[in-house]
């Protein structure tokens, strides 16, 4: 028997043995255990490589250790306020959070996620306003400050930060970073030499076991999470870079939407970073001590709840809030996204309401950062162009808002695109808010990117030439895996 012939056995074998597993033992979903199988009968060796690299499935694992939030009373205030719900008891500060009593519930009983009422939330749309006001709020810091970032790019604005971050460090506060090592692989260590120095802690999420080699690669920390002294907090779109400043020449403008909350919805906030950086440190595990969670004095009366997800759940928590929100909607829904690949579920819900006369609006770049999901997206769009849904193709730069605004009474603002991979293979993070006014903000901004976008009609997609259709069928066959 020659070398080929062993080889092309091996081969064999091997994808049989993957198939066997993505089948029996991972119990994917259809559309993914599909695409899997395509990847591995029709690029065969690549094909193994790729599953040994991107398709780990997280969901029998327990990354994140919940038990010491039952010390801070975590469960019994879930508890008091799911009963309170439960008998129709809980009185509701405002009529945008009562009017998504049955939303606010399910983020309660599946995610922990505790609602809080009096918050005052400030919205970013820009990214020199967003950073240069968390330049201030880091100056003025007199404790700590935890600090996550998906991306943090050794560039301009990257090392203005961490000098930032150094100064406070030697003035004596508590600084913690950690970034996701796939989303920040352009980092070294000489990048945070000057802020270890000066006292300052750093971890990386997921890090690579073998040089260039990580088999996690596909499960990624996508959050970006700030907070300050235990009072302000920060979520949302922009991670840490010149690009996200429209310095990008590629990508010129950036869009993207931040929030920064004051009030007890940074507990919330607080409780996912510690829970991350534990599970990231090797040295340095945070205790739960009461200045983590200071008290507060907020003028604010927005309505938050901070609601997580990630490969380890059972539930896709964020994802089902969209569904949720999009499925109760009378009058209007407004999302922006960079990357359109919905699972079917959320496709079927937008379907719907627009079918049944709401009026669906969804932007999306107008050109692509990341190909494959580009025509992906656009083989979702189309469907949704059929049911009467309005389609804009932001053209001022590149739009990276992740937002969904609900009958001008419910909306998110966070980290997951509406994609599978935010769905089910990333850890995600967002700020679900219940207040008119936020609400009409963001449509506000909706309607200002209006005026630098373009208007994608039935007529136009259905023009669009047959290799673009290929290309839009090889992509929405991957989409499951994208």
């Amino acid at each position: 028997m020659n070398l080929p012939s062993v080889l092309l056995g091996l081969v064999f074998v091997l994808n049989m043995v993957s198939a066997v597993v993505v089948i029996f033992k991972e119990r994917r979903d259809v559309g993914s255990t599909w695409a899997w199988l395509l990847v591995l009968f029709f690029v065969p060796l690549l094909g193994f490589i790729l599953y040994l690299f991107f398709a780990q499935n997280f969901r029998r694992h327990r990354l994140f250790q919940w038990d010491d939030l039952n010390k801070l009373g975590i469960d019994e205030i879930v508890g008091e306020q799911l009963a309170r719900m439960s008998r129709r008891e809980f009185e509701f500060r405002s009529e945008a959070a009562r009017a998504n009593r049955d939303l606010i519930y399910m983020h309660l009983i599946n995610n922990q996620a505790l609602l809080t009422e009096e918050n005052r939330v400030d919205l970013f749309t820009d990214g020199r306003e967003k950073f240069e006001r968390l330049f201030r709020d880091i100056a003025e810091a007199r404790e700590y400050i935890h600090l996550q970032y998906y991306i943090i790019q050794n560039d301009e604005l990257g090392r203005r930060l961490i000098r930032a971050l150094t100064k406070k460090a030697n003035e004596g506060l508590k600084v913690r970073v950690l970034y996701d090592e796939l989303g920040s692989r352009n980092l070294g260590r000489a990048f945070f030499r000057e802020f270890r120095q000066a006292g300052g802690e750093v971890e990386a999420f997921f890090p690579s076991r073998f040089r260039l080699i990580n088999f996690r690669m596909n499960y990624r920390n996508h959050r970006k999470l700030v907070i300050i002294d235990g009072t302000t907090g920060y979520v949302g779109g922009f991670n840490v870079g010149d690009e996200y400043l429209g310095l990008h020449p590629r990508f010129g403008y950036w869009r993207d939407t931040h929030v920064r909350i004051q009030g007890p919805a940074v507990y919330a906030m607080q409780i996912r970073f510690i829970l991350d950086w534990n599970q990231a440190s090797r040295d340095y595990d945070i205790i739960y001590v009461p200045n983590l969670f200071p008290a507060l004095r907020s003028e604010g009366n927005v309505g938050a709840q901070i609601v997580t997800s990630g490969p380890d759940t059972e539930f896709e928590h964020i994802k089902n809030g969209y569904l949720k929100m999009i499925s109760s909607a009378s009058e209007s829904i407004y999302i922006q996204t960079p990357y359109f690949v919905p699972d079917a579920s959320i496709l079927d819900a937008l379907r719907i309401a627009s079918l049944s006369g709401v009026k669906v609006n969804i932007m999306i770049p107008d050109k692509p950062d990341h190909p494959f999901v580009y025509w992906a997206s656009l083989s979702h769009i189309g469907e949704l162009l059929k049911t009467g849904a309005t389609v804009y193709l932001y053209g001022n730069g590149f739009i990276h808002a992740k937002t969904l605004v609900v009958d001008g009474q419910a909306a998110s603002v966070g980290t997951a695109n509406i994609d599978v991979r935010s769905f089910r293979l990333n850890f995600e993070v967002n700020a679900f808010l219940y207040d008119e006014g936020i609400c009409r903000e963001l449509t506000e901004a909706f309607h200002r990117d209006i005026a630098v976008s373009r208007i994608l009609t039935l007529q136009e997609y259905r023009r669009r030439p047959a290799w673009i259709r290929f290309k839009e069928s090889i992509s929405r066959l991957l989409s499951p895996i994208l």
